[in-house]
C-alpha cells in the first residue's frame, strides 16, 4: 500500500499552523483536532517545519516562565523528513523507525498533501495481518480454495 492510499483512507484534511503563530495556539489546535503534530507553513504556504506535542511539552518544561512568548517558529523542527505519495507504507515505517519520528509529511510536487502517523502505519499492518491470518487458517483447516 502506498502513502497516497493511506491518505485517501484517512478522509480528512491536513491541519497546519503558521510559523508565526504562538505556541499556545498550536497547542490548542493539536488538542481540538486530537492530533500529535502540525505541519508548519510559511506565508507562501510552503512547508517549512513540523511541530509536535512533544516539542511543546519539552518547551513548557524547559522555559516555563517564557513559554507564552514563544512562536511555532521557535520550536519547530526545520530539518524535515518527508515521504512522497508513491512511497510504500513499509518504506515510511522504516523512515519513522530509523529517524525516531511519529509523523511523516507527505509531499507531491513540493506541495503538502497529508501526514502519515505511526498509528496509520500500525493500522495498515494490522489489516494485512488479519488477511494473512485468515488465509493461513483456511489453509491449515483444509478449506483454502486455491
Amino acid at each position: 500500500m502506498t502513502a497516497k492510499e493511506i491518505l485517501k483512507d484517512q478522509n480528512r484534511s491536513v491541519v497546519t499552523v503558521a510559523k508565526t503563530a504562538n505556541v499556545a495556539t498550536a497547542m490548542r489546535t493539536l488538542i481540538e483536532n486530537r492530533i500529535g503534530c502540525l505541519p508548519v507553513l510559511d506565508e507562501s504556504e510552503k512547508l517549512v517545519g513540523i511541530i509536535s506535542d512533544k516539542d511543546i511539552l519539552r518547551a513548557v518544561n524547559e522555559q516555563i516562565d517564557s513559554f507564552q512568548q514563544l512562536t511555532v517558529g521557535d520550536l519547530m523542527t526545520s530539518e524535515l523528513i518527508v515521504g512522497l505519495v508513491d512511497d510504500d507504507i513499509n518504506y515510511i515505517a522504516g523512515l519513522m523507525t530509523k529517524n525516531r519520528v511519529r509523523h511523516i509529511p507527505i509531499m507531491t510536487e513540493k506541495k503538502l498533501i497529508g501526514v502519515i502517523s505511526i498509528g496509520d502505519v500500525v493500522k495498515n499492518q494490522m489489516e494485512d495481518m488479519k488477511i494473512e491470518n485468515r488465509y493461513l487458517k483456511q489453509y491449515i483447516d483444509g478449506g483454502y480454495p486455491g
